[in-house]
């Protein structure tokens, strides 16, 4: 028993000692450290351990703090670290040194450099810069089946003299490359660029950095940098070989996915179906490549087909254009048996209705149908007596009916025939 109370005085005494020194410990910042530029919109940090820090660094690392343009932080290992960032407002960045292997890490005090901002004046900087990219076969097909171009542009500055000229360059990974095609204002100065091929992967997931500076011989041109993700600016090519076939009520529609270097699965697709004759859209989105929907036999349609990179291969970016469009279908109304039946009766009705008058006005129909006489009584035919009267010749004749009632019965008056 008192051997065990002697070993955890000596432990606590140990660890009490080893605390007191840790008090005295001071951990000192890195030395020389410098920012240097090495490309468009790239700066190399590096830094050195301190040379009068004790040898209980094993677990030494460092914090970078960035300052400017855009505050951010990060931890490392190693003695230096790259950063892309934009550089036409100036850099700068500090470091530290921590020790994890401490009961509460250390840290070093700061040290700090800086990039200033590079020579202009305020205004003449190309201002609205936008970016898009396309993929286009290539002309190698074995080497590299898919290339992308690039076209870009910009407004001049405000303040910008007039003889002022821009230059253009962009860089994707370690490639740097200048504009060879402008386009141009009335003053003659550039504001775009265009790149039919270009060394940017159609996959790649770098940032591709812009960097537009120029001259004047009245002031001094303050360059501009900006970075843009692949997947914000590329516009991707529309589905080809789209084809839609009515068969009776079922619209069947088929393509292929666009020209690029993402497989198929890649895509997902929006198609729009127009009605001309009822003037509505239905627009349907899927990953397949095939559509089938239920429509109006009586009606004619436009079909158009537009697609995107999925999030399955990428972070989702722009949709493409719409597909061309291509039209289906007849928007002649084509009459059931019903309808047929009720205007031939309409019309059958209209007709006698026409006939009635016209006979009714010419009196037609007393002439084509006489009435027919009533047969008589057997009462009356009792008292009916004949006479033959004969004058002249004996060609002609002439007969003579009368007709004898009784008290009651009404008086006929001669008929002659």
């Amino acid at each position: 028993m008192a051997m065990a109370v002697l070993f955890v005085f000596g432990v606590t005494a140990i660890l009490e000692a080893d605390l007191c020194s840790d008090k005295k410990f001071s951990l000192l910042p890195p030395v020389n450290f410098t920012i240097r530029v090495t490309g468009l919109a790239q700066v190399l940090l590096s830094w050195e351990p301190n040379p009068d820090q004790e040898q209980r660094n094993a677990n030494l690392e460092y914090r970078v703090k960035i300052n400017a343009p855009q505050e951010d932080d990060y931890e490392t290992k190693s003695t230096e670290s790259k950063c892309v960032t934009i550089l036409h407002k100036g850099f700068s960045a500090s470091v530290q040194a921590i020790l994890w292997n401490h009961p509460s890490p250390l840290e070093s005090s700061w040290v700090s450099a800086e990039l200033k901002a590079p020579p202009g004046s305020p205004g003449t900087s190309i201002v609205n810069l936008t970016c898009i990219t396309n993929t286009v076969p290539s002309d190698d097909p074995y080497f590299r089946p898919y290339q992308v171009s690039l076209r870009c542009t910009w407004l001049v500055g405000e303040e910008a003299p007039e003889d002022t000229q821009y230059f253009f360059y962009y860089r994707y990974g370690s490639w740097t490359e200048e504009c060879q095609e402008y386009s141009k204002d009335p003053l003659n100065r550039n504001i775009a660029c265009w790149f039919p091929r270009t060394f940017i992967s159609s996959k790649g997931r770098e940032q591709l950095i812009v960097h537009v500076n120029g001259s004047s011989r009245q002031a001094t041109i303050k360059p501009f940098d900006q970075l843009f993700a692949l997947h914000s600016i590329d516009q991707v090519n529309p589905p080809k070989n789209i084809t839609a076939v009515i068969d009776g009520t079922c619209l069947s529609i088929q393509w292929q996915k666009p020209i690029s270097a993402f497989p198929t699965h890649c895509f997902e697709y929006e198609v729009k179906i127009y009605n001309t004759r009822k003037g509505y859209f239905q627009t349907e989105k899927m990953t397949a490549n095939a559509l089938t929907s239920i429509t109006d036999d009586v009606s004619k349609y436009s079909v158009q087909v537009r697609a995107a990179v999925s999030s399955v291969c990428r972070t989702l970016g722009l949709w493409s254009e719409w597909s061309q469009p291509i039209y289906v279908g007849n928007d002649e109304q084509k009459p059931s048996t019903e309808w047929l039946l009720i205007v031939l009766m309409a019309t059958l009705c209209f007709a006698l209705l026409i006939f009635s008058l016209i006979c009714r006005i010419c009196h037609l129909w007393t002439k084509l149908f006489p009435p027919v006489p009533a047969p008589k009584s057997d009462i009356k035919d009792l008292f009916v007596s004949t006479n033959y009267e004969k004058t002249g010749s004996g060609e002609t004749e002439t007969e003579v009916v009368s007709y004898v009632e009784e008290p009651g019965f009404e008086i006929l008056e001669d008929s002659v025939f």
